[in-house]
């Protein structure tokens, strides 16, 4: 099994990743296979909503040219997700945004059924409206979200700090044990004949027009 954490920071070594590598240390621990995966710091297109996606039938964005092509084809591969992003002005890095947009429409369907975890990582404020809209990606996409203790974010301006943030790292290494948990019980679930629910057919209602 394998837990892909997704480090949405520019940073490769900071606050994010810091958080980040205690959740894979347990993983780890408990015999799962986690690796951090670095959008970068490069510049990332926003989906534009063009629909190529859907329309060729394949899981790839029209934009391959990106870290995003690359991050896809890991996505089909993984049995489980953290998705860690830094808080810029109260919410998620907007490279990160722009990421997960075009990975949610081009692959989503991979991802589904899947437990997965989000984490925040900031100086001081902004976590829990950072939280809040990284969760709405796992929400709308039949995802099983992990929880921990309490919400999933780390405080500290420089990874030294982060690592003095002890309530934070235990929220972290809390969170990587109940994944690995999750991801037991899943297995042993579908060696017991546990299959996906059963869905009905999506009724879109659009009152606004």
């Amino acid at each position: 099994m394998k837990v892909l954490l997704i480090n949405g920071s520019p940073n490769a070594q900071g606050c994010t990743y810091t958080a980040l590598t205690e959740i894979a240390g347990v993983l780890q621990e408990e015999g799962i296979d986690a690796e951090i995966f670095q959008i970068g710091n490069k510049p990332v297109r926003g989906c534009i909503g063009c629909g190529g996606c859907a329309k060729s039938g394949k899981a790839k964005c029209v934009f391959e040219d990106d870290v995003v092509s690359e991050l896809i084809d890991k996505v089909k591969e993984a049995d489980g997700y953290i998705f860690g992003t830094p808080v810029y002005y109260a919410s998620p890095n907007g490279a990160l945004l722009a990421v997960l947009d075009r990975l949610f429409y081009s692959a989503g369907k991979y991802m589904q059924y899947k437990p997965a975890a989000c984490i925040a990582s900031a100086r001081r404020a902004g976590t829990t409206a950072t939280y809040d809209v990284l969760n709405k990606y796992l929400g709308i996409n039949r995802m099983l979200m992990v929880p921990s203790f309490y919400w999933n974010m780390v405080h500290g301006n420089k990874p030294e700090e982060v690592k003095q943030d002890l309530e934070g790292l235990q929220i972290m290494r809390t969170l990587g044990r109940n994944m690995a948990w999750m991801l037991r019980l899943l297995e042993n679930g579908k060696a017991n004949g546990i299959g996906l629910p059963e869905e009905e057919e999506i009724t879109r209602t659009n009152f606004i027009r």
